[in-house]
């Protein structure tokens, strides 16, 4: 799965503007724990969430908008449905349990 960088802010709400629903992932080059989870994050979308695009946010190199997001640790997680923050998980989080929390809203946001 190909995902794209955030690089400002205005990248930022675009991505919600330009999708029904979009992930976005903070975490930081040097976290390995955040490197690890974000290819399952991947997997997780390429597998059952296919229509959700999933964008990196580099909280280094992005301490401002994570700050105005409300992002402080890593790796955090925001999902967004139709522009609004729908879900939220933050540093010790399983990849089930996000899953379960997108799950409800992707089936109603896409049906089959």
């Amino acid at each position: 799965m190909e995902y794209q960088i955030i690089h400002s802010q205005n990248d930022f709400e675009q991505a919600i503007v330009a999708h029904e629903a979009v992930l976005f992932y903070f975490s930081s080059l040097s976290c390995s724990v955040g490197e690890t989870v974000q290819s399952k994050v991947m997997d997780l979308l390429r597998t059952d969430y296919p229509r959700i695009p999933f964008y990196f946010v580099d909280i280094q190199f992005n301490a401002a908008l994570a700050a105005s997001c409300n992002v402080f640790v890593e790796p955090t997680v925001l999902v967004y449905f139709y522009g609004k923050e729908s879900i939220r998980k933050s540093r010790n989080f399983g990849i089930s349990e996000l899953a379960d929390a997108i799950q409800r809203l992707y089936r109603l946001s896409y049906p089959e």
